[in-house]
């Protein structure tokens, strides 16, 4: 059997009408979908809080993955959001992923009052993080970890989460990527930013990192952010030909906010997408 690439939905968190990406979430659940994901930029008025919403999306759902995609590292400190996705992980029944960003936005972000980090300092303090809460979810007495921007000093982590929660970065950069290769569950990349070309190249400095750290690059899931009409009979197609050649375990899809269409035709493609196995 072929194997086929998963189905994400990139979920709006727009405030008005209220509660319409959590029918939207619902919608896609229906459709067949298997993940359903979320922006994260708080600075954005016509936004939602992004982690709030993903637990109100969570309590009305029963089936789907949840992600921030993703969460915006400067405004969470890393320690709480630890322990928020532990909390919704238990909660939701194993259904929660953690999604990662160095930062974007800094005019923005220093709006709100945090930091405006160069490239370099961005990405340091993006592995510092990844250290602190993997430390939150490790089971363990009392945690040290070691920082100049985040770190733990004997802090008592707990509860775990429900099961061993994915870091997934979304992340381009050569460094940036052998981080990932080297410490990381999962990789969100927009493809429409990037000539197919460079594809293998992102993936290949993935694996590199990973072999160099003794990990399987398998092991790492590659979700690609996507655009697809989903009116279009053969997008399912087209999209299960793009996942296999160019390695991506998702595609993650956007949607707009209108529940009724979603179900209708998304489902459509959820079955034209397995029908391809």
């Amino acid at each position: 059997m072929a194997v086929v690439p998963k189905v994400a939905v990139f979920v709006v968190p727009e405030a008005d009408p209220v509660g319409r990406a959590v029918e939207v979430a619902q919608a896609a659940e229906r459709a067949g979908a298997d993940l359903v994901t979320v922006q994260d930029h708080p600075y954005q008025r016509r936004f939602d809080e992004t982690w709030t919403l993903l637990t109100w999306m969570a309590a009305r759902t029963d089936r789907v993955t949840l992600l921030p995609n993703v969460a915006n590292l400067p405004l969470r400190q890393p320690a709480v959001l630890a322990k928020a996705a532990a909390t919704l992980d238990r909660l939701s029944g194993g259904r929660v992923e953690l999604g990662l960003g160095a930062g974007a936005f800094w005019d923005a972000i220093a709006a709100m009052g945090g930091p405006r980090r160069r490239p370099g300092e961005a990405l340091a303090a993006l592995r510092e993080a990844i250290a602190v809460i993997r430390g939150m979810w490790s089971g363990e007495r009392a945690v040290r970890v070691p920082g100049t921007t985040y770190a733990l000093a004997g802090v008592h982590p707990g509860p775990e989460p429900a099961h061993p929660i994915g870091i997934w970065l979304g992340v381009y950069g050569p460094r940036a990527l052998a981080l990932l290769g080297e410490t990381a569950d999962g990789w969100s990349v927009s493809t429409g930013r990037l000539p197919e070309g460079e594809l293998a190249g992102l993936h290949a400095r993935i694996d590199e990192a990973a072999v160099a750290a003794g990990r399987d690059p398998a092991a790492v899931v590659r979700m690609a952010n996507v655009d697809a009409d989903l009116t279009d009979p053969d997008a399912g197609p087209r999209l299960v030909d793009f996942a296999r050649r160019h390695r991506f375990d998702i595609v993650d899809l956007p949607v707009p906010a209108d529940p009724d269409f979603v179900e209708r035709h998304l489902s459509r493609l959820v079955g034209r997408v397995r029908a391809e196995a």
